[in-house]
């Protein structure tokens, strides 16, 4: 166990210590126990790595994790910041009920027109919508006509505007609502004082501001795949 007193650095070093197979092992453990074979979701990462997008996107476990907090949650209106090829966009849009929404927002066009083909195949594209274009001034316009609150918010976007995405996104949640943001470990970089990579600066930033926040109760689970990351759950009062 680590103790109270323990120094950060000390922390880190047992970070490092990790067994990197082990961490795989039980990775692939809980897939295979938890998260069947899905012919679509591969097809769309293949589409998706053919394309030439990056392969960034959530794992089958992170996937599945995004699942089950929509049902939990009972979302029917969800809003993702960062589209990529749609991966995690067919999981949350699988946990929405008849009559449900999912609107997805993604910078890069191309990256867009990937999405919809994997949407349209996996028969997801008549309950998502992909807005194209800078998410900040989407998400501005959104609040400025009125946008319907949402149930679900799933932020997964560039890292550096992350505190910018909260604060536009809480306009868009009413209480109850539950908002979810990837990436915020680095690997336990942001546990350095002064970060030099904005990246990691953008997600420290956004871990202070959801645990700060009047509005939000948070936490952040530890995610484990070839590095350490995490994903936080905030729930808007």
């Amino acid at each position: 166990m680590i103790q109270g007193l323990e120094s950060r650095g000390s922390l880190v070093m047992r970070m490092e210590a990790i067994d990197e197979q082990l961490v795989e092992r039980i990775d692939r453990y809980v897939e295979d126990l938890f998260v069947r074979e899905d012919t679509i979701l591969a097809e769309c990462l293949k589409d998706t790595a053919a394309a030439g997008l990056p392969s960034i996107n959530v794992s089958p476990n992170q996937g599945k994790l995004l699942y089950l907090v929509a049902r939990i949650s009972r979302a029917s209106r969800i809003l993702e910041l960062g589209t990529l090829g749609a991966y995690s966009t067919i999981w949350l849009a699988r946990a929405v009920p008849a009559g449900g929404r999912v609107i997805t927002l993604e910078v890069n066009s191309h990256n867009a027109d990937v999405a919809r083909k994997n949407l349209i195949r996996a028969g997801c594209g008549g309950r998502v919508e992909v807005r194209v274009g800078d998410a900040t001034a989407t998400l501005r316009q959104m609040i400025a006509t009125g946008e319907p609150a949402f149930d679900l918010i799933f932020i997964d976007a560039d890292k550096p505007r992350y505190v910018d995405y909260l604060h536009l996104s809480l306009q868009l949640a009413h209480s109850g609502s539950v908002i979810l943001a990837d990436n915020l470990i680095r690997n336990g970089r942001v546990l350095d004082a002064h970060p030099e990579d904005e990246l990691v600066r953008g997600v420290k930033a956004f871990n202070e501001a959801i645990a700060a926040h009047p509005r939000l109760e948070s936490i952040i689970l530890p995610i484990y795949r070839s590095k350490v990351d995490g994903l936080s759950i905030s729930l808007v009062k």
